[in-house]
């Protein structure tokens, strides 16, 4: 493709991994999740080098600076060259104050309510 062909902002969000499908980013668009320079920006909006966007996705808030245009989606190895993550350090923190508290709704080993072979353990014992 040559430089003076047009990239779609929601075919971008998706080839540069932020979102799963086309129809994510373009639903985020439309939904005002994404914005340009404090502004709601449309799935349709073409994507120039230099631009600065505010994504908001269900994993956090990214500010993504454009670093080159990507046409097709390509591995996360390679996508990360195309965008600089500029997230701001509390937004970050934040992030990783949540992952250390998440509860995965497993009980962890050793705590809380005996196993069935525990309690059978316990009920010989005390039988004693």
């Amino acid at each position: 493709m040559t430089s003076k062909e047009k990239l779609r902002l929601d075919k971008y969000l998706w080839s540069i991994r932020l979102f799963k499908t086309r129809s994510a980013a373009a639903t985020a668009c439309e939904s005002g999740k994404v914005k340009l320079e404090g502004g709601q920006a449309k799935a349709a909006k073409n994507v120039n080098i230099g631009d600065e966007y505010e994504v908001k996705t269900e994993a956090k808030r990214w500010r993504i600076k454009v670093t080159g245009l990507l046409y097709n989606r390509v591995a996360y190895a390679e996508a990360v060259n195309y965008y600089l993550d500029i997230t701001p350090e509390e937004e970050i923190q934040r992030i990783q104050y949540q992952a250390a508290s998440f509860h995965t709704g497993k009980r962890r080993s050793k705590i809380g309510r005996p196993t069935k072979k525990e309690r059978r353990e316990l009920d010989d014992f005390f039988e004693e």
